[in-house]
């Protein structure tokens, strides 16, 4: 009786091509809130599928890299950014998300202040900093379309999926998590942080009774410093407390 088949046996025989391999990609979704709406890159492809169409920052993983090394990779490469905050999102599987071939796609999503994310989409061209426009209330995920001032961009793939599951995250996580103040400066006001929470709820916020509460969960130190070059009376400057 032979001995059994050991591990480096049984890998030396190995055939992988035995199992059809789907590819799998990393998509990002960057969000940053300005003027009362979220807002996230896009860039305009240029070649087959979806040609013209907005699709967010992505692409294919290598064979030596992990996920979120692929994620750093094509936020670093595509749109100029890296020490940005950056989450796992959810993994898009439909058969026939991507006519090309069977594609499986690691989205994540990336949230960072509207100068850097202004200033990486005017450093590329095809780069846009689009507005996303959210036809539903509460924590529903269903898709979001993205426009350029009254202009709805056409989006490639499942990316307008994507980002109805970036809010519906954002909304969920907003009152346990720090996500609220990665879309702020380092120094900001009661009144600002009121605004992102405002835009993301897409709703209006009791100012007393937020401020109280924001107030009191200690994530917050005012920093003894007051706005400057303002029109109105300066307010209060405060930091997170990581």
């Amino acid at each position: 009786m032979s001995p059994p088949e050991t591990e480096q046996e049984f890998l030396a025989r190995y055939d992988p091509s035995g199992f059809e391999h789907p590819s799998v990609s990393v998509d990002v979704a960057l969000v940053t809130v300005h003027d009362g709406a979220l807002r996230t890159l896009l860039i305009r492809r240029t070649e087959h599928p979806f040609r013209h169409h907005y699709a967010l920052p992505g692409g294919f993983v290598r064979m030596d890299e992990g996920l979120e090394q692929a994620a750093e990779r094509l936020l670093r490469d595509k749109a100029g950014l890296h020490d940005v905050f950056v989450e796992q999102l959810y993994t898009f599987g439909a058969p026939n998300r991507d006519p090309r071939t069977r594609v499986i796609s690691v989205a994540y999503f990336a949230l960072t202040h509207i100068q850097r994310l202004r200033a990486a989409a005017a450093k590329r061209p095809d780069t846009v900093l689009a507005r996303i426009s959210v036809p539903w209330e509460g924590s529903a995920d269903d898709p979001v379309t993205a426009w350029l001032e009254d202009d709805e961009l056409p989006l490639a793939f499942d990316h307008g999926t994507m980002l109805g599951t970036v809010v519906q995250r954002l909304r969920g996580k907003l009152d346990y998590s720090a996500v609220g103040f990665e879309l702020l400066p380092e120094r900001f006001t009661l009144r600002q942080l009121q605004q992102v929470h405002e835009t993301i709820l897409h709703k209006p916020l009791n100012k007393d009774s937020f401020r109280r509460r924001m107030l009191a969960t200690g994530q917050i130190e005012a920093t003894g410093e007051r706005e400057q070059d303002t029109a109105h009376r300066p307010a209060e400057l405060y930091r997170f407390l990581t």
